[in-house]
């Protein structure tokens, strides 16, 4: 029988222990809570910073297909430089080549002229007495007359070809002056768009660098956050395995997060193996991969009528809200309100592992 003193020492020694615990684990609770905060900065840090660069990933893929379409017409206007280009060379023989038969045609027509200009200086009456007969001289004045004539064709003929050369020789030059002006015209854009393009490169870069350090800082969070409830719930988990629990080698042997479960979760997280253990172990698994998070379990399970409270089981899915996700756990045995449970990412590494908690403060659902 305990003496009413004993009874008073009793209660006073167990309410300083009461009060001693929980001076130790408040400090602990907000310095989750405060790591919570961060992780969760992090995290947005992380998205917002990989958006940007998604972003500018995009801008900089049009500005790279821009480039290409204004490289291709470059390329074409180059062609048609060239091609244009040995057309003048051609051109420019072929109103040689004409310049020189025009010479020629100068020198008949010359002679033709001074021939005629001789002639003229002939009175018709000297022209008809110089002549054999009458009909010489009919011949002799027809020759003239068509000799004029065809001076005179000649002559227009001999413009009308040199105009056109030289009209086909100033078309070709403003074409290829046109070109030209095109082409440095790209030029000027290209170098443009190239350095856009750089601009955009390096600001695509500076955000997905900013993201990979703002993720390895959330990462670096969360496992704090796990070694701070490794420490609440009394010890580090065993294991440390990618592959346990008879987690399907399909999922456990591939990247986490890179396969979808049946039920709609990523593979090696924690909800994706406890829904797995439910499933296998012949009992109903809801399908909630479109339901959010581990913390948001129990509030899904009250909704599908299947019962949740503080009293574990095994079999049961323990449920923690720590943290920004929360934690599922699959409870392999009970002893006092000591439980031992096998699980999935507790330290945020996608590795199956097993460890014995208490049971304070957690949910327990009751598949």
């Amino acid at each position: 029988m305990v003496s009413p003193k004993n009874k008073n020492f009793s209660f006073k020694t167990i309410t300083a222990l009461v009060l001693a615990l929980g001076l130790v684990l408040a400090p602990v609770a907000a310095h989750a809570a405060t790591l919570e905060e961060q992780i969760a900065a992090a995290n947005a840090d992380a998205a917002r910073n990989q958006q940007q660069a998604a972003t500018l990933r995009t801008q900089g893929d049009t500005l790279a297909n821009k480039l290409a379409e204004i490289a291709a017409q470059s390329q074409a206007i180059r062609s048609q430089i060239a091609a244009n280009k040995a057309k003048a060379q051609k051109l420019t023989q072929d109103i040689n080549d004409a310049k020189d038969k025009l010479a020629l045609k100068k020198q008949v027509l010359d002679e033709n002229v001074r021939v005629i200009y001789q002639e003229s200086k002939v009175s018709p009456l000297e022209m008809l007495a110089s002549s054999r007969s009458f009909s010489e001289y009919v011949d002799r004045q027809q020759y003239l007359d068509t000799l004029k004539d065809h001076v005179q064709e000649a002559a227009k003929e001999v413009q009308r070809q040199k105009e056109e050369l030289e009209k086909q020789q100033a078309d070709l030059d403003l074409a290829i002056r046109n070109q030209t002006n095109l082409s440095q015209a790209l030029a000027i854009q290209q170098n443009e768009q190239s350095n856009l393009l750089a601009s955009t490169r390096g600001d695509e870069a500076k955000y997905a660098e900013q993201a990979k350090a703002s993720s390895a800082k959330a990462e670096e969070l969360k496992k704090q956050q796990a070694a701070i409830l490794a420490s609440r719930f009394g010890g580090i988990p065993s294991g440390g395995t990618p592959c346990g629990g008879g987690y399907p080698s399909t999922w456990c042997n591939a990247p986490k997060d890179t396969l979808i479960d049946r039920w709609g979760m990523y593979n090696r997280e924690c909800v994706s193996y406890t829904a797995f253990r439910v499933a296998n172990s012949g009992r109903r698994m809801p399908y909630w991969g479109g339901r959010g998070n581990a913390k948001q379990w129990p509030g899904n399970a009250q909704a599908e009528g299947i019962p949740v409270d503080g009293s574990p089981r095994p079999g049961d899915v323990a449920i923690t809200t720590a943290g920004p996700y929360g934690h599922a756990m699959y409870v392999e045995s009970v002893s006092g309100r000591m439980i031992t449970v096998s699980q999935y990412n507790f330290n945020n590494a996608g590795e199956y592992s097993v460890m014995t908690i208490p049971s304070d403060n957690l949910y327990f659902i009751h598949f």
